[in-house]
């Protein structure tokens, strides 16, 4: 029971589950007077020797009056903290606001005393880094800017806490005790550090999961069949090392052991004299309660839940879903599932086959994560047909490690990434997603993994509101052509089905990165030579002409052709196609498994001893040749040790769509090895622009407006980051849609420009305010259901005299409606050039994005536009610029003369910098934006005001709340 202290009402908000740095996880909540119990009961617990760092001196119990200071909190000036796994505390932080002399006071005062209590038997765990994090964030949200701490000198566990979190200090040492003051304006190396942190707790979480020393199988069957039963057959015949146990409550009294598979059986699990890692649930799902506690009390380390019966059935299943994970982390234990497939870690300590995948995938370097288990059991099958090498022999398409989440209610995709980042056994990483529960932070983890490793990606469920129904995650508007550029931007590979997904990482995970595009092509068919010459072209390669080595060619003849290939400097990769030999004679490729394996040996040994020089991908195009492809892929047969394998393909278009995402790939690699910047500009007026956006947000009384304050950058307060409407986080309806004159004037603040244009509410005053801006002029509507429609006849241009425009005048007016619904304006004629939109608008769930297109039909109607992240660099904006199909106009196409694209880049950067310093600015759009051959025109401009959606991925980290 919590109930709020004094007359402050209980932050909810402050509430959150972490992942402790040895993969455990805990609560952290406010602390109430309900905890007066738990907290005796937490400090008998804890040793003298932290009690008298704590209180520096000894101090053997809390008295009533501490018990009641410790747990009364306005949730303002003084606050507390605590950790807590099941239902006990196993650390405490507070603060208590202070002033210069060090005494208790309130604001304006922005200072606060800080202190920690962390139980012996937690400490190591990064308990109190977690806490640091979050009593910061707490602290920035009440306005207090600095933390001062005074920590005895022998108690260094506590000092490194401070020293190491990254923030700016200050430390001096007096009367024998070290004084720590700290600002908690985070900083780089502050940010640096929680990731980090985030990082390695995460990835220890999944470790825990995936290389458990027992597994105790929860509802097994008695009988053959059934999914616990089947599961426990899995573990066995894969060959896991670790201790199996079967549990089922209907398992009889005398019942020692579960024959045939001789595997020790249990009534409960509390009936397992030795630790159990990992449990794989599979009970119906009103049972899994029962279950958890059980797991819980025992000290199970991880859930694989198989059960079904959750959000995936409907509204009660949500709820079922979602006491499950809260259930869950309440013991420290994370949950794969529900409804899932179950995982799989091939290391040869471990051979974990914890699924209903009959067999246990053979090694590789491939690590497999899917929202699916029937995208999961087609993906390892496939692979496995492929060629999955030998079970000594990590193979072309072998597996890491496999997870199948279901519902994913807990360990997501971003976890995986997590962990894969630096496993040593994984190369590639590939994944089918169904939902981004995270958007934001999985491109952040995609972006830093596939700085050293491919991503490679499919998304089903791609149209907004068509994601599984048991997936819990917060909407998007986000269109999926954004989706596919905002992946890009992270060096996502994304493909558009898993076919394409298993070629993909094939190719990737056994052939080095090409140097470029350029590919050479040779054969034994001139036609199939073509018809992988145009799949090149299609796909944005530059291929060689191909080089027919006739029907008649013998392995030995496509071996120094492939020689040759690897040797020329003229091209980065080479594609080798080969047809059944036809003919009398000698032998040739398809002529029975013999010559088969004779030209898969020639295709190694070219590659392998392709001599000085960067090494180069191989990919082979066979029709109707499987002997080919197996004896590539070392099924057929052990190689020697360190003999490369070559990826094989039954279709032309199937291997070079492959070789083209790993050029992309590569090139995106080599660009990101150099990271662009955001640019500085001395014009730019941040601190003036956010006081315009606190008045224009005010209400009429001028007071400030409920949650329209500014954002802290830790997800507290700042808007609920729900979306109504266009309007992202205003679903208070505190947005305000600003005027031109309002509008103008931000951007005015960030150096961006638009042209003039003056009301004409009848002839005469169109004539008077086209005198005052000069003629030429042009004349249009500014109403709604006409804005940017060209199309209708409503724009005239070039009006070079009074005559002229009053003619245009009236021809609109009476061809339109009346000059009041038209709202008519003049404005200055611009130079001529190419007509583009810029717009920006915030997501709830992936943030500030930046888009880019032509104006008109080729945004509008093709879809052609570019989008990135925020804040982009210089390389992304001209890479937006350069992203789009029609691009070729800004750049001179058939004769035309190029435009000035730097001026345009410089636009896109001031853009991006406004909506990223001022995040109530939730929607942006310059519309057209002439781009002449010197310098732009902003001839429209319209933005919105809201209170921003929360930075959850700038605050202490956290789980996803449930």
């Amino acid at each position: 029971m919590r109930s709020p202290s004094d007359h402050h009402a209980y932050p909810t908000h402050w509430e959150a589950d972490v992942v402790l740095r040895d993969g455990g996880t805990a609560q952290i909540r406010p602390i109430t007077p309900d905890d007066a119990q738990r907290l005796v009961s937490f400090y008998e617990r804890v040793s003298d020797e932290s009690k008298y760092y704590r209180f520096f001196a000894p101090y053997p119990r809390l008295s009533d009056r501490d018990v009641h200071r410790f747990t009364h909190h306005d949730y303002v000036d003084r606050v507390g903290l605590a950790a807590i796994v099941g239902d006990e505390f196993i650390a405490t932080v507070r603060y208590d606001r202070i002033d210069g002399r060090g005494m208790p006071a309130a604001a304006p005062a922005d200072e606060a005393e800080v202190a920690f209590l962390v139980q012996d038997a937690h400490q190591g765990r990064g308990v109190a880094s977690a806490l640091l994090e979050h009593i910061a964030a707490v602290a920035r949200e009440r306005d207090i800017r600095r933390f001062a701490a005074e920590v005895l000198p022998a108690n260094t566990k506590m000092i490194k806490v401070f020293t190491d979190a990254g923030y700016t200090q200050k430390r001096s040492f007096e009367d024998g005790v070290v004084r720590l003051e700290f600002d908690l304006e985070p900083t780089d190396r502050s940010l640096a550090v929680m990731r980090a942190r985030e990082q390695r707790a995460e990835a220890r979480s999944v470790q825990r999961l995936l290389a458990p020393g027992s597994v105790a199988v929860i509802g097994t069957s008695r009988t053959p069949g059934g999914v616990g039963r089947t599961v426990l057959r899995n573990l066995l015949d894969g060959g896991f090392t670790g201790r199996v146990h079967a549990v089922n409550h209907a398992f009889p009294d005398d019942m020692a052991h579960l024959e045939p598979e001789g595997v020790p059986a249990h009534r409960s699990l509390r009936a397992i004299e030795e630790p159990v890692d990992l449990a794989v649930v599979a009970v119906p799902a009103e049972r899994v309660p029962a279950v958890v506690a059980e797991c819980g009390e025992h000290g199970v380390q991880g859930l694989v839940v198989l059960s079904a019966g959750y959000a995936e059935s409907g509204s009660e299943g949500r709820d079922r879903q979602r006491d499950l994970v809260r259930q869950a982390r309440s013991y420290g234990m994370r949950v794969i599932g529900p409804n899932a497939f179950g995982v799989s870690n091939t290391a040869e300590g471990v051979r974990l086959n914890a699924s209903l995948s009959p067999q246990l995938p053979n090694p590789g370097r491939l690590g497999l994560f899917t929202q699916s288990g029937a995208i999961g059991i087609a993906l390892l099958s496939g692979l496995h047909r492929r060629g999955a090498g030998l079970a000594s022999l990590a193979g072309i398409a072998g597996i890491s490690t496999f997870v199948s989440a279901g519902n994913r209610a807990d360990v997501s995709g971003n976890d995986l990434l997590q962990y894969w980042y630096d496993d040593p056994r994984t190369d590639v990483v590939l994944m089918y997603l169904e939902s981004i529960g995270n958007p934001r932070k999985f491109t952040r983890l995609a972006r830093r993994t596939a700085a050293v490793k491919p991503v490679v990606v499919v998304k089903g469920a791609r149209h907004t509101g068509s994601a599984p129904t048991g997936h819990a995650v917060p909407t998007t508007q986000i269109p999926d052509a954004t989706v596919s550029d905002l992946l890009r931007q992270a060096g996502v590979i994304r493909v558009d089905t898993v076919t394409e997904l298993a070629d993909t990482g094939v190719l990737l995970a056994s052939q080095p990165l090409p140097a470029g595009p350029r590919v050479a092509i040779l054969g034994n068919s001139e036609s199939l030579g073509l018809i992988t010459y145009d799949a090149c072209l299609t796909e944005g390669l530059r291929p060689l002409p191909p080089r027919d080595l006739t029907t008649a060619a013998a392995p030995d003849d496509f071996r120094r052709a492939l020689a040759e290939a690897l040797t020329d400097d003229a091209c980065d990769a080479v594609v080798v196609t080969a047809i059944p030999w036809v003919g009398d004679g000698n032998a040739g490729p398809g002529d029975g498994d013999g010559s088969a394996k004779a030209l898969a040996t020639a295709v190694r040994e070219a590659a392998q001893a392709s001599g000085p020089g960067p090494a180069k991908p191989v990919a082979v195009v066979h029709l109707e040749i499987q002997e080919l492809a197996e004896a590539l892929a070392g099924t057929g047969g052990e190689p020697a040790p360190g003999t490369r394998r070559i990826p094989a393909y039954p279709a032309a278009e199937r291997a070079v769509r492959a070789l083209a995402e790993a050029v992309r790939y590569a090139h995106w690699r080599q660009e990101a090895a150099e990271p662009g910047r955001v640019p500085e500009y001395d014009d730019i007026d941040e601190a003036g622009a956010a006081a315009d956006i606190q008045v224009l947000l005010a209400p009429a009384d001028g007071t400030p407006a409920d949650g329209a304050g500014r954002g802290t950058g830790d997800g507290k307060g700042g808007g609920t980051g729900e979306a109504t409407g266009s309007v992202p986080g205003d679903d208070a309806g505190l947005g305000v849609e600003l005027s031109a004159a309002d509008t103008q004037r931000l951007l005015a603040r960030y150096g961006v420009s638009v042209l003039p244009a003056l009301p004409a509410p009848d002839p005469d005053a169109a004539v008077r305010a086209a005198e005052r801006l000069g003629f030429p002029v042009a004349l249009k509507p500014t109403a709604a259901h006409l804005r940017h429609r060209a199309d209708l006849g409503g724009v005239r241009l070039e009006l070079g005299s009074e005559t002229e425009l009053r003619r245009a005048y009236a021809e609109l007016t009476d061809y339109l409606g009346r000059p009041e619904e038209l709202g008519l304006v003049v404005q200055r004629m611009a130079p001529r050039g190419v007509d583009t939109v810029v717009r920006a608008a915030i997501d709830p769930a992936a943030g500030a994005v930046l888009s880019f297109g032509l104006a008109g039909a080729p945004s509008e109607l093709l879809g052609d536009t570019a989008h990135g992240l925020v804040p982009v660099t210089g390389r992304d904006a001209a890479e937006l610029i350069r992203s789009i199909r029609t691009a070729p106009l800004l750049f001179g196409w058939r004769g035309s003369k190029p435009v000035d694209t730097a001026a345009l880049e410089e636009l896109l950067l001031r853009v991006s910098r406004l909506v990223d310093d001022q995040p109530e600015m939730v929607a942006v759009d310059l519309e057209p934006v002439v781009v002449a051959q010197q310098g732009l025109s902003v001839l429209g401009a319209s933005a919105r005001l809201a209170p921003p959606p929360p930075r959850t991925d700038l605050g202490p980290r956290h789980m996803p709340a449930y």
